[in-house]
Parts: structure tokens; C-alpha cells; sequence
């Protein structure tokens, strides 16, 4: 069941950031219920008094970091990413590093502890420069993740993107990463013909500027081995908490059914704002 969805009016400045990352540090350091704790501190507000509080989930490599990105460009809210955390913290050798790059190439799960320490860390950091509202993309992954941020903060919406395994796992074997500007592109021209119920489905490969051409790098994790088995512990771990959220009415289910310029318009029309993007550029 899809969670019903309101027009949405421009963002207000209210953050809930601050007890977030107040809650999940300490976290790190107990192994009890953290709403316990902290149920008392947190004064909820009414959602048209803050900013959207989103949690995006799907595979790795589904494109939940294009979508989310975009989403927060357009909606004015801070766009934060495991993903992106655990590779800043791996390039950056600090005392986590070592032990995340063994997690990362055989394709496990980074542990909770790891995660909510670098996620505090990060908040922390946009708490400093004033941002308010988030979208997060890649936590929760585990029940326990999702019970600690149930018991800190509302969270409004749940986007659950979803993509044929064989198409995620070209797309997934395609990403490439500029050594150089650090940004990312994907190679794979996937052309799939539609068989057995399932429709046909195309997406364009990404390609770099010239200038980034001969700097790009595969990640040391998408390999097909681990690709597969990181798909298989995401299907496993997920399936919780993907009930956690449909209990709560809280979950949209979303099927890409392409590229960008197939996807993003329907998922404008999903959240509904399909009209939200041109009163957006209107006003710029």
C-alpha cells in the first residue's frame, strides 16, 4: 500500500537534525532501546511546520542517490548518503578505514555501530551550517536502525525503488568513478526486451566529459561476485524493514521503469510533484 501523499508547500526552516544526532551518538555506546532514552526530549512537530524527512531505499546501485539528489536540489533539503560516508571515511585513512575496506570488498554490510557513528558525524556537521530537513538515502537498512530513528524523529515518507535484478546488475558492473573530479558515470547501455510479464526496458549509459575519459576507475567493489552478494544480503536484511515502514503506512513503492528521462517524471507524479518542479522554476 502506498502511503497517501500531499501537495507540498515550499520547506520551513525547522530542524530535528540536532536530536538525531544527539540520539544515534549515544547509541553507538549502548545496545538498549534508544526511544527509551530519548522519547522525552523530542518535541515532534507538525510536518507544515518543517522540512520534508524522507528515507529512500532500494538495491545498491538502483539509483537511489540520483533520485534523492535531485529531490533535494528541488525541495531545498540535505541530500545524506551512507554510501557516500562510508567511501569518505575510506579515502580519508582514518582509524575506521581499514576495517571498512575489508567489509566493502567482500561485499558485507557495514555494522550498525559503524554506520550511526559516521551518520552522527555528518549530522553534526549540517547542524553547524544550518541545514534543516534531510532525505536519507541507504539508512535504515537493519530494524534496529530503523527502531533507533522511529525513536528520534518522524519520519514522513519511505520511497522504496525498485529494478530488475539482471538490469541491476549491468547497471551496477557499468558505474565507473572519476579518479580525478570524483564524480560518477556508468558505461552500460542496457537494452532489455520485455518477456514472461515483464516490460522492455532502456537506459542510456552515462558517459563522462571528455576531460574525465581517461581517469575513470571501477570501484574495487563491483565486480559480479560481489555485486551478487551484496544484492543477496540487501534482499535478505530488507525485507524487514521494508515491513517496518508498510505497517506504518509510511512506504510508496516505486518500479523504475528506465533511465532518467523515463523515471523522473513519473516519480514527480508519484510524490506528487509533478507541478512542484515548474512553480520551482518560475520563481528562479
Amino acid at each position: 500500500m502506498a502511503a497517501s501523499l500531499p501537495r507540498l508547500a515550499k520547506p520551513s526552516s525547522f530542524s530535528s537534525i540536532s536530536y538525531l544526532r544527539r540520539c544515534i551518538s549515544t547509541t553507538v555506546a549502548s545496545d538498549t532501546n534508544p526511544s527509551s532514552h530519548f522519547s522525552n526530549n523530542l518535541t515532534r512537530k507538525d510536518p507544515k511546520d518543517r522540512n520534508v524527512q524522507w528515507v529512500f531505499l532500494g538495491c545498491p546501485g538502483v539509483g537511489k542517490g540520483t533520485y534523492a539528489s535531485r529531490l533535494c536540489n528541488l525541495l531545498g533539503v540535505p541530500h545524506i548518503a551512507t554510501g557516500d560516508l562510508v567511501r569518505e571515511e575510506l579515502a580519508s585513512s582514518g582509524p575506521l578505514s581499514q576495517q571498512l575496506s575489508e567489509i566493502v570488498n567482500q561485499g558485507k554490510l557495514v555494522s550498525d555501530e559503524i554506520i550511526i557513528s559516521l551518520l552522527s558525524k555528518r549530522l553534526e556537521a549540517g547542524e553547524a551550517k544550518g541545514e534543516s530537513g534531510f532525505i536519507l538515502d541507504g539508512f535504515p537498512r537493519t530494524i534496529r536502525q530503523a527502531e533507533i530513528l522511529e525513536g528520534v524523529t518522524d519520519i514522513d515518507l519511505v520511497v522504496n525503488l525498485k529494478l530488475r535484478e539482471d538490469v541491476l546488475l549491468e547497471k551496477c558492473l557499468g558505474r565507473r568513478l572519476c579518479s580525478e573530479c570524483g564524480k560518477n558515470f556508468n558505461v552500460a547501455s542496457i537494452c532489455v526486451k520485455g518477456e514472461n510479464g515483464n516490460p522492455g526496458m532502456s537506459m542510456a549509459p552515462l558517459l563522462p566529459p571528455p576531460h574525465c575519459m581517461s581517469k575513470l576507475v571501477t570501484r574495487s567493489d563491483d565486480t559480479e561476485t560481489v555485486v551478487k552478494e551484496r544484492l543477496r544480503i540487501y534482499n535478505e536484511k530488507s525485507q524487514p524493514v521494508e515491513e517496518f515502514y508498510r505497517s506504518r503506512g509510511k512506504i510508496m513503492e516505486f518500479d523504475l521503469p528506465g533511465g532518467i528521462p523515463a523515471s523522473w517524471p513519473k516519480l514527480l507524479e508519484a510524490l506528487n510533484l509533478d507541478d512542484y518542479e515548474e512553480k520551482q522554476s518560475a520563481a528562479a
